[in-house]
């Protein structure tokens, strides 16, 4: 490959990324500038809502306090997310052994995903008490059921043609899941994991909420509602943002994993 050539491959790289960002960027300096222009304007009090000058101020002044929230909250987000992973993914291969199974837990699952977590997370911190478990816990309660629902549909979608391929050649039940199942499911998993790196996030700010009501918990769910409660709006505005980036931070994290370590299992982004 020439000099030229490999330089217009780069560019070209580099312009398709730039084109992802640059949207990104225009559209967050276009919120942030109507943001402040409207708080000029409408002459609105800081208690309400506070100008992102002032946001950025606070940020910065508690940003010791702001960087250990968001260290606690991220530890139980991505404890609670990587247990949903394994826990979800069993659960998911128990299931697509048998129809009956799945017919019969199933339910159970659901009603576990739709009942409301400030009904669970009280039974949790009884159960656990005013510790990290319980926040982890009600991590796990939001972030699993994407993980069964996802994997049990990509171990049960396999193609019949290779489901008669692997029984001609008399492969086991044991070959058949992780040489066959278990490679067919990992794109279904991937996505999964997109859907619960979020709901990690808010089940462990859900969790500091609770826990942190009760005991010296330092999570960004506990220092909303301590701000709060002392209408700080400029703080939790602030701690809503480093909560927002832990987000966007689990799901680019499932993106690269995605992207260079499960490429081979992936279908290629369009």
């Amino acid at each position: 490959m020439s000099r030229q050539s490999y330089s217009k491959r780069i560019f070209i790289t580099l312009w398709k990324r730039l084109s992802v960002v640059i949207p990104v960027l225009l559209v967050a300096v276009g919120v942030l500038t109507l943001w402040h222009f409207s708080v000029l304007w409408f002459q609105i009090p800081a208690i309400l809502l506070p100008g992102p000058e002032q946001v950025l101020r606070t940020a910065w002044d508690k940003r010791e306090v702001l960087l250990e929230g968001t260290k606690v909250t991220f530890r139980a987000a991505f404890v609670g997310l990587s247990a949903s992973i394994v826990f979800g993914t069993f659960v998911a291969v128990l299931f697509s052994q048998s129809r009956h199974i799945r017919n019969a837990f199933l339910p159970y699952v659901i009603f576990l995903q739709t009942v409301p977590i400030v009904a669970i997370a009280p039974l949790l911190i009884t159960w656990t008490g005013y510790t990290f478990k319980s926040v982890v816990l009600i991590t796990l309660t939001i972030s699993v059921f994407p993980i069964i629902s996802n994997v049990t549909a990509g171990l049960v979608a396999v193609d019949r043609n290779l489901e008669d391929l692997f029984r001609i050649y008399k492969a086991g039940r044991f070959a058949s899941m992780f040489k066959l199942r278990i490679p067919t499911a990992i794109e279904y998993l991937v996505l999964g994991m997109r859907i619960s790196s979020g709901l990690a996030v808010i089940g462990a700010i859900m969790g500091d909420f609770f826990v942190g009501s009760g005991a010296e918990y330092k999570g960004l769910g506990t220092l909303m509602t301590y701000w709060g409660a002392r209408q700080q709006t400029d703080a939790v505005i602030a701690a809503l943002f480093a909560s927002t980036f832990l987000g966007i931070t689990f799901f680019a994290s499932v993106s690269f994993l995605e992207h260079y370590v499960l490429r081979r299992w992936t279908r290629p982004s369009r």
